[in-house]
């Protein structure tokens, strides 16, 4: 299964941009999470190329399609052929979003996995038109900021201390095909890709008909929003360390950031005060009220504006009432 020796080069040193750390470190054993499909495959190519030796592969299998078990059993095929350790991983996807569920399901499973087999870290096959899909998806919702920003390079599995890398997050889908299809391999095809249910897909084919539309463009444009992104984190834990302080019943905020920056300062607020996450529209309508003097609630919260700040505080728990029945009457 030989390569072109100029996409395991590019490969490596798209690796090496976000892994210096270990890329040369002849221990350190990189996961791949491979479903089976053409971008995941092509991921486990180039990584076997470039990494001889130093790569295992899981493959969740999350038991909504018949077809699951039949396409991680290839996907063992195929690194048994490579040499390369592989392991599936059956998962149970809670009830809800199914999309959302599934992929914390798929996190969670490969972080016990890469603790179990001491792995430095795990690549997934994240591309260029994946970056550019998901802006303009978030685009058409109004999504802020914060939902613009397209995926780094390098990140963390959720709920775990596993760095998480995106080595091909540069690369076309079309150029990963042609990995796979140098390898002399046949991909598996997820039928929910060319499901029009979905925004994904129609948003894909609608790409697919604007031939005027530059893909990598839009997806660098994806990088620059997570640059900003960044800037605005780094602004609002400045704004935190400077304008928020304790009250006796919860804490009090002295804006002086611009409005995009507070309303991440007051998203930290609730979710310190009040455990969870608000939604981003919940605390801008909360934000946009306190900048016009209108005290409000979120979540189990209440927040007033008072001298020069807004305060947040947990809401008074009102004590039952408690009935008297009256006594009998003697008529």
């Amino acid at each position: 299964m030989g390569l072109p020796v100029a996409e395991v080069d590019r490969f490596r040193a798209d690796l090496a941009a976000i892994w210096p750390d270990r890329i040369d470190d002849g221990t350190a054993r990189l996961g791949i999470a491979v479903s089976g499909g053409p971008d995941s495959l092509a991921l486990l190519l180039l990584a076997h190329a470039a990494l001889p030796g130093r790569v295992e592969a899981a493959t969740v299998d999350h038991g909504l399609r018949p077809e699951s078990a039949a396409e991680a059993a290839e996907v063992a095929r195929v690194c048994a052929g490579l040499g390369v350790p592989h392991v599936t991983l059956t998962v149970q996807v809670a009830p809800g979003n199914v999309q959302a569920e599934a992929r914390l399901a798929r996190y969670a499973a490969m972080a016990g996995w890469a603790a179990e087999r001491g792995l430095a870290a795990l690549a997934t096959a994240h591309h260029a038109d994946d970056q550019a899909e998901t802006l303009l998806m978030r685009l058409n919702r109004a999504s802020g900021v914060a939902g613009l920003a397209g995926t780094r390079g390098r990140g963390r599995v959720p709920e775990a201390e596993l760095p998480l890398l995106r080595p091909v997050l540069d690369w076309r889908r079309m150029e990963l095909g042609v990995v796979v299809e140098a390898a002399g391999l046949v991909a598996a095809q997820d039928p929910s890709n060319i499901n029009d249910r979905f925004d994904r897909v129609r948003i894909r084919k609608a790409l697919a008909e604007a031939d005027w539309l530059d893909v990598a463009a839009i997806a660098q444009s994806a990088v620059h929003i997570a640059e900003a992104d960044a800037a605005l984190d780094w602004m609002a834990a400045l704004e935190w360390r400077s304008c928020v302080t304790k009250e006796p019943m919860g804490l009090k905020y002295r804006p002086q950031a611009p409005r995009a920056v507070a309303l991440r300062v007051v998203a930290r607020i609730v979710r310190e005060l009040d455990g969870e996450d608000a939604r981003g529209g919940a605390i801008a309508r909360l934000v946009d009220g306190l900048s016009q003097g209108q005290p409000a609630s979120i979540g189990k919260l209440v927040a007033r504006p008072n001298a020069g700040g807004w305060s947040f505080a947990k809401a008074p728990v009102r004590a039952p009432v408690r009935r008297i029945k009256s006594p009998p009457r003697c008529d």
